[in-house]
Protein backbone atom coordinates (compact mmCIF):
# COMPACT_ATOMS: atom_id res chain seq x y z
CA UNK A 1 0.00 0.00 0.00
CA UNK A 2 2.46 2.52 1.05
CA UNK A 3 6.74 2.36 0.18
CA UNK A 4 7.76 2.92 4.12
CA UNK A 5 11.12 2.20 5.51
CA UNK A 6 11.89 3.89 8.89
CA UNK A 7 15.44 5.81 8.63
CA UNK A 8 16.45 5.79 12.39
CA UNK A 9 19.71 7.92 11.70
CA UNK A 10 20.67 9.80 14.12
CA UNK A 11 21.53 12.64 11.43
CA UNK A 12 18.73 11.97 9.51
CA UNK A 13 16.71 15.08 7.96
CA UNK A 14 13.10 14.04 9.16
CA UNK A 15 11.67 12.43 11.87
CA UNK A 16 10.13 8.63 12.43
CA UNK A 17 6.63 11.23 11.89
CA UNK A 18 8.04 13.23 9.08
CA UNK A 19 8.35 10.24 7.33
CA UNK A 20 5.18 8.44 7.82
CA UNK A 21 3.47 11.44 6.51
CA UNK A 22 5.28 11.89 3.61
CA UNK A 23 4.59 7.84 2.87
CA UNK A 24 0.98 8.41 2.73
CA UNK A 25 1.24 11.96 1.08
CA UNK A 26 3.21 10.10 -1.78
CA UNK A 27 1.09 6.98 -1.88
CA UNK A 28 -2.15 9.41 -2.13
CA UNK A 29 -0.85 11.13 -4.95
CA UNK A 30 0.38 8.53 -6.51
CA UNK A 31 -3.31 6.77 -5.91
CA UNK A 32 -2.00 3.87 -4.29
CA UNK A 33 -4.36 4.55 -2.08
CA UNK A 34 -8.00 5.91 -2.86
CA UNK A 35 -10.98 8.03 -1.13
CA UNK A 36 -12.31 5.64 1.62
CA UNK A 37 -9.77 3.10 1.66
CA UNK A 38 -9.06 1.82 4.99
CA UNK A 39 -5.37 1.93 6.23
CA UNK A 40 -3.43 -0.13 9.21
CA UNK A 41 -4.05 0.44 13.21
CA UNK A 42 -1.99 2.44 14.65
CA UNK A 43 -1.28 -0.80 16.72
CA UNK A 44 -0.55 -2.64 13.50
CA UNK A 45 1.38 0.08 11.58
CA UNK A 46 3.31 0.36 14.65
CA UNK A 47 3.98 -3.55 14.87
CA UNK A 48 4.65 -4.04 11.36
CA UNK A 49 7.13 -1.72 11.68
CA UNK A 50 8.87 -1.85 14.92
CA UNK A 51 7.92 1.71 15.99
CA UNK A 52 6.19 3.74 18.93
CA UNK A 53 2.60 3.84 18.62
CA UNK A 54 3.07 7.20 19.88
CA UNK A 55 4.82 7.90 16.69
CA UNK A 56 2.06 6.24 14.60
CA UNK A 57 -0.27 8.21 16.24
CA UNK A 58 1.21 11.40 15.71
CA UNK A 59 1.86 10.62 12.03
CA UNK A 60 -1.94 9.75 11.54
CA UNK A 61 -3.12 12.69 13.32
CA UNK A 62 -0.98 15.17 11.46
CA UNK A 63 -1.96 13.34 7.98
CA UNK A 64 -6.14 14.02 9.47
CA UNK A 65 -5.46 17.68 9.81
CA UNK A 66 -4.08 17.83 6.47
CA UNK A 67 -7.11 16.70 5.15
CA UNK A 68 -5.38 13.10 4.05
CA UNK A 69 -7.40 10.84 6.28
CA UNK A 70 -10.84 10.56 8.38
CA UNK A 71 -10.71 9.52 11.38
CA UNK A 72 -14.13 7.64 12.72
CA UNK A 73 -14.56 6.25 16.02
CA UNK A 74 -14.73 3.00 15.96
CA UNK A 75 -13.23 2.04 12.41
CA UNK A 76 -10.13 3.69 12.57
CA UNK A 77 -8.85 5.32 9.87
CA UNK A 78 -9.72 5.76 6.21
CA UNK A 79 -8.39 7.89 3.07
CA UNK A 80 -10.28 11.45 3.03
CA UNK A 81 -12.76 12.24 -0.03
CA UNK A 82 -10.06 14.98 -0.65
CA UNK A 83 -7.15 11.92 -0.50
CA UNK A 84 -5.38 12.59 -3.68
CA UNK A 85 -6.24 16.13 -4.10
CA UNK A 86 -3.01 18.45 -3.92
CA UNK A 87 -2.04 19.21 -0.87
CA UNK A 88 -3.20 22.28 0.68
CA UNK A 89 -0.37 24.95 0.74
CA UNK A 90 0.61 27.32 3.63
CA UNK A 91 1.35 30.05 1.26
CA UNK A 92 -1.67 29.85 -1.01
CA UNK A 93 -3.62 32.87 -0.89
CA UNK A 94 -6.42 31.52 -2.32
CA UNK A 95 -6.79 28.29 0.30
CA UNK A 96 -5.12 30.42 3.30
CA UNK A 97 -4.60 34.37 4.66
CA UNK A 98 -1.59 34.35 8.02
CA UNK A 99 -3.69 36.61 10.18
CA UNK A 100 -1.67 39.81 11.28
CA UNK A 101 -0.27 39.13 14.76
CA UNK A 102 -0.37 40.63 17.86
CA UNK A 103 -1.39 41.51 21.18
CA UNK A 104 -5.33 41.20 20.17
CA UNK A 105 -4.84 38.26 18.04
CA UNK A 106 -2.94 36.58 21.01
CA UNK A 107 -5.69 36.95 23.35
CA UNK A 108 -8.96 36.50 21.35
CA UNK A 109 -8.34 35.29 17.74
CA UNK A 110 -6.01 32.74 18.34
CA UNK A 111 -8.78 30.74 19.71
CA UNK A 112 -10.85 30.45 16.98
CA UNK A 113 -8.07 30.55 14.13
CA UNK A 114 -8.04 27.12 12.40
CA UNK A 115 -5.91 28.47 9.69
CA UNK A 116 -2.21 28.08 10.58
CA UNK A 117 -1.11 24.58 10.08
CA UNK A 118 1.55 24.55 12.31
CA UNK A 119 1.17 25.90 15.79
CA UNK A 120 4.56 25.70 17.24
CA UNK A 121 3.29 28.73 19.24
CA UNK A 122 0.20 27.50 21.09
CA UNK A 123 -0.11 26.56 24.61
CA UNK A 124 -2.43 23.37 24.76
CA UNK A 125 -1.63 19.99 24.03
CA UNK A 126 -2.89 17.94 20.32
CA UNK A 127 -6.26 17.20 20.09
CA UNK A 128 -5.34 13.80 19.86
CA UNK A 129 -3.20 13.54 22.77
CA UNK A 130 -6.07 13.73 24.77
CA UNK A 131 -8.32 11.76 26.93
CA UNK A 132 -10.80 11.61 24.58
CA UNK A 133 -12.27 8.23 25.77
CA UNK A 134 -12.92 9.15 29.36
CA UNK A 135 -14.45 12.93 28.19
CA UNK A 136 -16.83 10.61 25.97
CA UNK A 137 -17.71 7.75 28.75
CA UNK A 138 -17.87 11.29 31.37
CA UNK A 139 -20.38 12.69 28.82
CA UNK A 140 -22.34 9.76 28.14
CA UNK A 141 -22.01 9.67 32.16
CA UNK A 142 -24.02 13.24 32.19
CA UNK A 143 -26.77 11.95 30.28
CA UNK A 144 -27.77 9.80 32.84
CA UNK A 145 -27.87 12.28 35.24
CA UNK A 146 -31.17 13.45 36.25
CA UNK A 147 -32.57 16.49 34.81
CA UNK A 148 -34.02 17.83 38.99
CA UNK A 149 -29.80 17.17 40.30
CA UNK A 150 -29.05 19.94 38.36
CA UNK A 151 -31.37 22.50 39.30
CA UNK A 152 -30.55 26.41 39.42
CA UNK A 153 -27.13 27.89 39.33
CA UNK A 154 -24.93 25.65 42.21
CA UNK A 155 -23.22 26.54 44.66
CA UNK A 156 -21.06 29.71 44.71
CA UNK A 157 -18.23 27.55 45.86
CA UNK A 158 -18.46 24.81 42.90
CA UNK A 159 -19.79 21.02 42.69
CA UNK A 160 -19.02 19.61 46.20
CA UNK A 161 -17.72 16.24 44.90
CA UNK A 162 -14.77 17.69 42.91
CA UNK A 163 -13.65 20.10 45.06
CA UNK A 164 -13.11 16.81 47.83
CA UNK A 165 -11.47 15.64 44.96
CA UNK A 166 -8.79 18.42 44.52
CA UNK A 167 -8.23 18.31 48.11
CA UNK A 168 -7.58 14.98 47.97
CA UNK A 169 -5.37 15.13 45.37
CA UNK A 170 -3.75 18.34 46.95
CA UNK A 171 -2.87 16.45 50.08
CA UNK A 172 -0.56 13.59 48.15
CA UNK A 173 1.63 16.67 47.36
CA UNK A 174 1.37 17.70 50.96
CA UNK A 175 -0.92 20.67 51.04
CA UNK A 176 -3.32 19.88 54.09
CA UNK A 177 -7.07 21.63 53.56
CA UNK A 178 -10.52 21.50 53.39
CA UNK A 179 -13.16 21.42 50.80
CA UNK A 180 -14.42 24.44 51.87
CA UNK A 181 -11.46 26.36 51.00
CA UNK A 182 -11.51 25.43 47.82
CA UNK A 183 -13.44 27.73 44.91
CA UNK A 184 -13.97 26.70 41.37
CA UNK A 185 -13.44 28.67 38.78
CA UNK A 186 -13.75 28.88 34.69
CA UNK A 187 -10.00 28.20 34.51
CA UNK A 188 -7.12 29.56 36.13
CA UNK A 189 -7.07 33.20 34.18
CA UNK A 190 -10.71 33.55 35.37
CA UNK A 191 -8.79 32.58 38.85
CA UNK A 192 -6.20 35.02 38.41
CA UNK A 193 -9.12 37.55 37.46
CA UNK A 194 -10.64 36.94 40.93
CA UNK A 195 -7.84 37.22 42.85
CA UNK A 196 -6.88 40.52 41.06
CA UNK A 197 -9.58 42.09 42.16
CA UNK A 198 -9.63 40.76 45.38
CA UNK A 199 -6.64 41.25 46.80
CA UNK A 200 -5.79 44.44 45.20
CA UNK A 201 -6.50 47.74 43.61
CA UNK A 202 -6.05 49.94 40.81
CA UNK A 203 -2.29 51.54 40.92
CA UNK A 204 -0.70 48.86 43.48
CA UNK A 205 2.36 47.71 42.18
CA UNK A 206 2.86 44.11 42.17
CA UNK A 207 5.93 41.65 40.80
CA UNK A 208 5.87 39.57 38.04
CA UNK A 209 8.33 36.69 36.51
CA UNK A 210 10.45 37.75 33.22
CA UNK A 211 9.63 35.92 31.02
CA UNK A 212 5.80 35.40 32.37
CA UNK A 213 2.37 33.90 31.95
CA UNK A 214 1.18 35.60 28.43
CA UNK A 215 -2.46 36.57 29.77
CA UNK A 216 -1.96 37.82 33.03
CA UNK A 217 0.04 41.07 31.83
CA UNK A 218 -3.36 42.11 30.17
CA UNK A 219 -5.24 41.13 33.25
CA UNK A 220 -2.75 43.45 35.37
CA UNK A 221 -2.97 46.27 33.01
CA UNK A 222 -6.98 45.93 32.53
CA UNK A 223 -6.54 46.13 36.26
CA UNK A 224 -4.68 49.46 36.59
CA UNK A 225 -2.06 47.29 38.25
CA UNK A 226 1.81 48.69 38.03
CA UNK A 227 3.52 45.72 36.65
CA UNK A 228 7.60 45.22 37.71
CA UNK A 229 9.73 41.94 36.28
CA UNK A 230 11.65 39.95 38.51
CA UNK A 231 13.75 37.96 36.21
CA UNK A 232 13.19 34.19 35.96
CA UNK A 233 15.87 31.75 35.99
CA UNK A 234 16.31 28.35 35.96
CA UNK A 235 15.87 27.84 39.33
CA UNK A 236 12.80 30.19 39.66
CA UNK A 237 12.48 33.80 40.19
CA UNK A 238 16.02 35.56 41.18
CA UNK A 239 15.34 36.35 44.56
CA UNK A 240 18.01 38.94 44.98
CA UNK A 241 16.15 40.51 42.49
CA UNK A 242 12.73 40.54 44.06
CA UNK A 243 14.34 41.30 47.53
CA UNK A 244 15.89 44.68 45.94
CA UNK A 245 12.46 45.67 43.91
CA UNK A 246 10.75 45.05 46.98
CA UNK A 247 12.36 47.21 49.00
CA UNK A 248 12.09 50.42 46.94
CA UNK A 249 9.03 49.64 45.26
CA UNK A 250 6.72 47.88 48.37
CA UNK A 251 4.59 45.58 45.90
CA UNK A 252 1.45 43.86 47.23
CA UNK A 253 1.81 40.73 45.22
CA UNK A 254 3.94 38.72 43.35
CA UNK A 255 2.44 36.47 40.55
CA UNK A 256 4.93 32.98 40.34
CA UNK A 257 4.33 29.76 37.74
CA UNK A 258 5.68 27.39 40.26
CA UNK A 259 6.22 23.47 37.69
CA UNK A 260 7.38 23.72 33.77
CA UNK A 261 6.48 27.65 34.00
CA UNK A 262 4.94 29.06 30.90
CA UNK A 263 7.14 30.14 28.65
CA UNK A 264 10.35 28.59 30.00
CA UNK A 265 9.58 25.43 30.59
CA UNK A 266 11.46 25.91 34.09
CA UNK A 267 10.68 24.53 37.64
CA UNK A 268 11.23 26.33 40.86
CA UNK A 269 13.57 24.32 43.49
CA UNK A 270 13.20 23.72 46.99
CA UNK A 271 15.29 26.27 48.11
CA UNK A 272 14.42 28.82 45.90
CA UNK A 273 10.74 28.28 46.93
CA UNK A 274 12.40 28.52 50.80
CA UNK A 275 13.98 32.23 50.12
CA UNK A 276 10.93 33.50 47.86
CA UNK A 277 8.67 32.71 50.89
CA UNK A 278 10.60 34.97 53.55
CA UNK A 279 10.89 37.64 51.31
CA UNK A 280 7.20 37.32 51.24
CA UNK A 281 7.16 37.50 54.55
CA UNK A 282 9.67 40.15 55.51
CA UNK A 283 8.07 42.53 52.44
CA UNK A 284 4.13 41.74 53.43
CA UNK A 285 3.14 40.56 50.01
CA UNK A 286 0.74 37.88 48.87
CA UNK A 287 2.16 35.17 46.65
CA UNK A 288 0.22 34.09 44.07
CA UNK A 289 1.00 30.56 43.46
CA UNK A 290 -0.15 29.57 39.46
CA UNK A 291 0.43 25.68 39.22
CA UNK A 292 -0.94 24.93 35.92
CA UNK A 293 1.47 22.07 35.26
CA UNK A 294 1.72 20.19 37.95
CA UNK A 295 0.08 16.60 36.86
CA UNK A 296 2.85 16.90 33.55
CA UNK A 297 6.01 16.83 35.81
CA UNK A 298 7.10 13.38 36.64
CA UNK A 299 8.74 13.63 39.97
CA UNK A 300 8.62 15.87 42.69
CA UNK A 301 8.95 19.76 43.65
CA UNK A 302 7.84 22.27 45.72
CA UNK A 303 4.59 23.51 45.92
CA UNK A 304 4.91 27.13 48.07
CA UNK A 305 1.44 27.22 49.44
CA UNK A 306 2.08 23.49 51.12
CA UNK A 307 5.40 25.13 52.60
CA UNK A 308 3.31 28.49 53.69
CA UNK A 309 0.12 26.08 55.41
CA UNK A 310 -1.61 29.07 53.09
CA UNK A 311 -1.53 32.17 55.28
CA UNK A 312 0.11 34.06 52.62
CA UNK A 313 -0.38 32.19 49.04
CA UNK A 314 -3.29 31.71 47.01
CA UNK A 315 -2.79 28.29 45.04
CA UNK A 316 -4.09 28.16 41.28
CA UNK A 317 -4.60 24.85 39.48
CA UNK A 318 -7.10 23.19 36.48
CA UNK A 319 -7.42 20.75 33.92
CA UNK A 320 -7.07 22.61 30.75
CA UNK A 321 -3.17 20.98 30.41
CA UNK A 322 -4.46 17.23 31.01
CA UNK A 323 -7.99 17.22 30.27
CA UNK A 324 -8.97 19.56 27.58
CA UNK A 325 -8.68 23.16 26.55
CA UNK A 326 -12.42 23.04 25.71
CA UNK A 327 -13.29 21.98 29.72
CA UNK A 328 -13.32 25.87 31.66
CA UNK A 329 -12.55 24.35 35.12
CA UNK A 330 -9.75 25.85 37.50
CA UNK A 331 -9.74 26.36 41.33
CA UNK A 332 -8.66 28.30 43.73
CA UNK A 333 -7.04 27.24 47.28
CA UNK A 334 -6.55 29.55 50.22
CA UNK A 335 -7.09 30.57 53.82
CA UNK A 336 -10.84 30.13 54.51
CA UNK A 337 -11.23 33.68 55.31
CA UNK A 338 -9.78 34.65 51.97
CA UNK A 339 -11.58 31.78 50.31
CA UNK A 340 -14.96 33.91 51.33
CA UNK A 341 -14.12 36.68 50.07
CA UNK A 342 -13.14 35.10 46.54
CA UNK A 343 -16.77 33.17 46.01
CA UNK A 344 -17.89 36.90 46.96
CA UNK A 345 -16.54 38.52 43.77
CA UNK A 346 -16.97 35.68 41.79
CA UNK A 347 -20.49 35.55 42.43
CA UNK A 348 -20.50 39.78 42.00
CA UNK A 349 -18.59 39.15 38.76
CA UNK A 350 -20.16 36.02 36.87
CA UNK A 351 -22.96 34.28 39.40
CA UNK A 352 -21.48 30.28 39.84
CA UNK A 353 -19.26 28.57 37.74
CA UNK A 354 -20.97 26.01 35.25
CA UNK A 355 -21.41 23.05 37.44
CA UNK A 356 -21.89 20.26 34.39
CA UNK A 357 -18.98 21.23 33.09
CA UNK A 358 -17.33 20.47 37.12
CA UNK A 359 -19.26 17.26 36.89
CA UNK A 360 -17.92 16.41 33.74
CA UNK A 361 -14.18 16.93 35.11
CA UNK A 362 -14.88 15.00 38.71
CA UNK A 363 -16.22 12.17 36.38
CA UNK A 364 -13.22 12.14 33.99
CA UNK A 365 -10.53 11.93 37.36
CA UNK A 366 -12.60 9.03 38.29
CA UNK A 367 -12.55 7.08 35.52
CA UNK A 368 -10.00 4.37 35.95
CA UNK A 369 -7.68 5.43 33.08
CA UNK A 370 -7.09 8.71 33.94
CA UNK A 371 -4.25 8.45 35.71
CA UNK A 372 -3.02 6.08 32.56
CA UNK A 373 -3.78 9.04 30.31
CA UNK A 374 -1.34 11.24 32.55
CA UNK A 375 1.58 8.68 32.34
CA UNK A 376 1.03 8.52 28.66
CA UNK A 377 1.02 12.37 28.22
CA UNK A 378 4.51 12.64 30.44
CA UNK A 379 6.06 9.74 28.40
CA UNK A 380 5.24 11.62 24.73
CA UNK A 381 6.28 15.37 26.45
CA UNK A 382 9.56 13.44 27.34
CA UNK A 383 9.81 11.92 23.81
CA UNK A 384 8.78 15.04 22.47
CA UNK A 385 11.46 17.43 23.99
CA UNK A 386 14.19 14.53 23.07
CA UNK A 387 13.07 15.06 19.38
CA UNK A 388 12.81 19.07 19.61
CA UNK A 389 16.01 19.67 21.32
CA UNK A 390 17.89 17.56 18.50
CA UNK A 391 16.49 19.77 15.93
CA UNK A 392 17.47 22.65 18.24
CA UNK A 393 20.68 21.74 18.76
CA UNK A 394 20.89 20.63 14.96
CA UNK A 395 19.92 24.00 14.32
CA UNK A 396 21.70 26.46 17.04
CA UNK A 397 19.50 27.44 18.90
CA UNK A 398 20.24 28.42 22.20
CA UNK A 399 18.04 27.13 24.94
CA UNK A 400 16.92 28.54 28.49
CA UNK A 401 16.83 24.91 30.27
CA UNK A 402 15.93 21.39 29.15
CA UNK A 403 13.44 20.23 31.33
CA UNK A 404 12.23 17.18 29.47
CA UNK A 405 8.89 17.85 30.93
CA UNK A 406 5.78 19.67 30.31
CA UNK A 407 4.82 21.64 26.83
CA UNK A 408 7.49 24.31 26.54
CA UNK A 409 11.21 25.17 25.71
CA UNK A 410 12.18 28.75 25.44
CA UNK A 411 14.38 28.95 23.15
CA UNK A 412 16.29 31.48 20.75
CA UNK A 413 18.40 31.33 17.22
CA UNK A 414 22.05 31.83 18.15
CA UNK A 415 23.82 33.57 15.81
CA UNK A 416 21.01 33.54 13.50
CA UNK A 417 21.83 35.34 9.83
CA UNK A 418 19.58 38.83 9.70
CA UNK A 419 21.14 39.30 13.38
CA UNK A 420 17.51 37.91 14.75
CA UNK A 421 18.90 38.12 18.68
CA UNK A 422 19.27 41.61 18.46
CA UNK A 423 16.08 42.51 16.38
CA UNK A 424 14.47 40.48 18.52
CA UNK A 425 11.80 37.63 17.04
CA UNK A 426 8.34 39.87 16.40
CA UNK A 427 10.03 40.02 12.69
CA UNK A 428 10.32 36.31 12.56
CA UNK A 429 7.07 35.40 13.87
CA UNK A 430 5.56 37.58 11.28
CA UNK A 431 7.68 35.86 8.82
CA UNK A 432 7.03 32.41 9.87
CA UNK A 433 3.34 33.78 9.45
CA UNK A 434 3.51 34.07 5.75
CA UNK A 435 4.78 30.44 5.48
CA UNK A 436 1.93 28.59 7.81
CA UNK A 437 3.66 28.63 11.00
CA UNK A 438 3.03 30.18 14.56
CA UNK A 439 5.61 31.18 16.65
CA UNK A 440 4.70 32.61 19.74
CA UNK A 441 7.82 35.61 20.39
CA UNK A 442 9.03 37.14 23.31
CA UNK A 443 7.32 39.89 23.33
CA UNK A 444 4.46 38.53 24.29
CA UNK A 445 5.76 37.27 27.97
CA UNK A 446 7.52 40.51 28.69
CA UNK A 447 5.63 43.03 30.69
CA UNK A 448 6.87 45.67 28.82
CA UNK A 449 5.98 43.80 25.58
CA UNK A 450 9.81 44.13 24.25
CA UNK A 451 11.21 42.84 21.45
CA UNK A 452 12.95 40.18 22.86
CA UNK A 453 14.97 37.35 20.73
CA UNK A 454 13.52 34.40 22.95
CA UNK A 455 10.83 32.15 21.12
CA UNK A 456 8.39 29.89 23.10
CA UNK A 457 7.65 26.32 21.41
CA UNK A 458 5.16 23.91 22.31
CA UNK A 459 7.21 20.77 21.71
CA UNK A 460 3.99 18.82 20.75
CA UNK A 461 3.62 21.11 17.57
CA UNK A 462 7.32 21.41 17.28
CA UNK A 463 8.08 18.17 14.96
CA UNK A 464 6.94 19.63 11.50
CA UNK A 465 10.04 19.47 9.22
CA UNK A 466 8.41 22.51 7.64
CA UNK A 467 9.26 24.34 10.64
CA UNK A 468 13.11 23.62 10.73
CA UNK A 469 13.17 24.32 7.27
CA UNK A 470 12.35 27.69 7.64
CA UNK A 471 14.06 28.35 10.73
CA UNK A 472 16.79 27.48 9.40
CA UNK A 473 17.16 29.30 6.87
CA UNK A 474 15.72 32.46 8.94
Amino acid sequence: MIDFQPDRARDRANTLVDQIVQAYVRAIAGQRLRPGMSVPSVRAFAREHGISTYTVAGAYARLAAQGWLAARPGSGYRIAAGGGAAPRSATSSAAWQPPRLGADWLLSDIYVDHSIPIKAGCGWLPREWLNEEGLHQALRHMGRVPALRIPGYGHPYGHAPLREAIVGGLAAHGLQAEADQVVLTQGVTHGLDLVIRTLLRPGDTVLVEQPGYANLLPLLRLAGMRALAVPRGASGPDCDALDRIAREHKPRAIFVNTVLQNPSGTTVTMATAFRLLQLAQQHGMWVVEDDISRELLPGVAPLLAALDGLERVVYLGGYSKVISPSVRVGYLVAHRDLVRDLARTKMAVGLTSPEIMERIVHQVMREGRYRGHILRTRERLAQAHAEVEARMDEAGFDLAARPQAGLFLWARPAGAEGDVSAQGANALAQRASQEGIWLAPGSYFDVDETDLPWIRFNVAYSLDAALWRFLRKA
